[in-house]
């Protein structure tokens, strides 16, 4: 079994590379390994796309490398791979992104990426820092997990969902904040496990044990 977290220049790839290390021992899941090669994304048993910055560079910068894109598709919606977005990797499996210029996301995930704006003007953006899960649909990847563990979050901008089937979980900063989608093979999560200490190192094992 192999998990390929996908590098294409956006974000520094060490503590996701590190957290899921560690997880794929405990599980026993196989090797993880660290690529922006179509070829070896077209063999892989899971995936995970991680995302630091803004969403149109990074869009950009995924669809620069030639078949990169393509193959991460053809694995995630032919082959059924397990999937994995993090952060604005999971913000790119939406229909349409709105940060500088409207971008188009894989669509995979019907919904909108816009710009945080809490109903209490103290709140600062970016949101930044340890909010509570608040769970709103089950899924095999919260194992372990209950509503108000805690997870790490850096961003301005969140998505909202079209079907709220697809919102698993969502945190309160001055209204809903989707934290957590997914159907059939395609998880996302807005915070970042890697950086989630217990509650996050618990959901990458799940994921690695996944079998959709």
């Amino acid at each position: 079994m192999t998990t390929v977290l996908i590098d294409y220049d956006s974000g520094n790839l060490h503590s996701a590379q590190k957290a899921f290390e560690r997880m794929a021992t405990e599980v026993g899941s196989g090797a993880i390994h660290v690529t922006a090669d179509p070829d070896v994304v077209a063999k892989a048993d899971r995936i995970v796309l991680p995302g630091d910055g803004a969403f149109p560079h990074c869009r950009t910068e995924l669809l620069s490398r030639t078949g990169l894109g393509e193959a991460i598709t053809e694995a995630v919606m032919t082959r059924a791979v397990p999937f994995m977005g993090i952060c604005v990797g999971m913000q790119m499996l939406a229909t349409t992104g709105h940060e500088y210029e409207p971008t188009a996301g894989f669509g995979w995930i019907a919904g909108d990426i816009r710009k945080i704006t809490p109903a209490d003007p103290k709140l600062k953006i970016p949101h930044m820092g340890w909010n509570d899960l608040v769970i709103d649909n089950p899924h095999p990847v919260f194992a372990g997990i209950e509503t108000g563990e805690h997870a790490y979050f850096v961003h301005s901008y969140a998505m909202t969902v079209t079907n709220p089937a697809e919102r698993l979980a969502h945190v309160d900063y001055a209204g809903d904040i989707t934290a957590i989608i997914g159907r059939d093979n395609i998880i996302g999560m807005q915070f970042h496990p890697e950086k989630s200490q217990a509650a996050g190192l618990r959901m990458i094992a799940n994921f690695l044990g996944w079998t959709p």
